[in-house]
């Protein structure tokens, strides 16, 4: 159990996030914590009843600053995932993926940091369910590409607006591609995690942000070189690159016209950045197992 690094009373005027550990979302204004509770209330009526959650009960809160407090080690991915992710043909290459029987290999726990190699999906663990059979692998490569092409005057919002799921932003993008009569160039991230095959997808920016707690060994309260050297040596042994602790990655989730969400993996705050997505920065695709 974590427990956040500061009590007492915290006065914000914008939204507060708390996910609970069964992924529930709860906007909030988060007026009190102590190692025990989080007293909050409801951001649509800030005056209304106070309400108490437990810390068990809490996976993380996003404040409105962009800075993040987890309370758990574990993480229940938002989506459900499963071996075998459906996807429309719309958003990837080639024919929907089917869902598979289980086999013995689909019994197996994962760890953060371990290498995933089964049926033509090879990456690096970066998320885990509850149980450590499914979760997320990370690309092996990294590469410094555009969110996407469009600059004054012609910036434009495509609809990428889900925090917790990439996936839903990819399908997002291949519907605005088709509705505006461009191609997947236009969108060199995306386009570059498309590729990669059936599955892989540009992640959503809470999904980023999962990503650089875990390869921080599970916290960003303290520095854990060894978490981080066993994280960057798995993809080296599997003839990856090194994640970048100094750069920011794109996430699939846009903030405005302009601009598109980024996270690193430092343990330094703030951990969320909007980037015009007309620049270049670093990005990794993700995949379901």
């Amino acid at each position: 159990m974590l427990f956040a690094a500061i009590f007492g009373v915290f006065a914000a005027s914008a939204q507060d996030l708390i996910v609970k550990i069964d992924s529930t979302k709860i906007e909030a204004k988060v007026l009190e914590i102590t190692p025990e509770n989080v007293r909050y209330k409801r951001f649509s009526n800030p005056e209304g009843p106070t309400y108490v959650l437990p810390i068990p009960e809490i996976h993380y809160i996003r404040y409105a600053n962009g800075d993040m407090e987890y309370y758990t080690r574990d993480v229940i991915p938002a989506t459900p995932l499963v071996p075998a992710v459906k996807t429309s043909e719309a958003s990837q290459p080639g024919a929907s993926a089917q869902q598979m029987p289980l086999g013995p290999n689909d019994l197996k726990e994962y760890e953060i940091g371990e290498l995933y190699d089964r049926n033509g999906v090879k990456g690096i663990v970066c998320q885990l369910s509850e149980d450590k059979r499914h979760g997320l692998v990370l690309s092996l490569d990294e590469i410094y590409l555009h969110w996407s092409e469009f600059r004054k005057p012609d910036l434009r919002v495509v609809g990428a607006d889900n925090r917790i799921d990439g996936v839903d932003n990819m399908e997002k993008v291949a519907r605005y591609i088709e509705e505006q009569g461009l191609s997947w160039d236009d969108f060199p991230a995306f386009k570059w995690c498309r590729e990669k095959g059936e599955g892989w997808y540009l992640p959503a920016i809470d999904e980023l942000l999962t990503i650089g707690h875990n390869y921080n060994g599970g916290s960003r309260m303290h520095n854990n070189r060894q978490a981080r050297n066993r994280f960057n040596g798995a993809l080296k042994d599997a003839g990856g690159e090194r994640m970048d602790r100094m750069v920011y990655y794109f996430s699939s989730t846009e903030m405005d016209e302009k601009n598109a969400y980024t996270s690193h993996m430092s343990i330094e705050p703030p951990y969320v950045v909007e980037i015009p997505k007309y620049n270049k920065f670093l990005v990794r695709a993700v995949h379901r197992f």
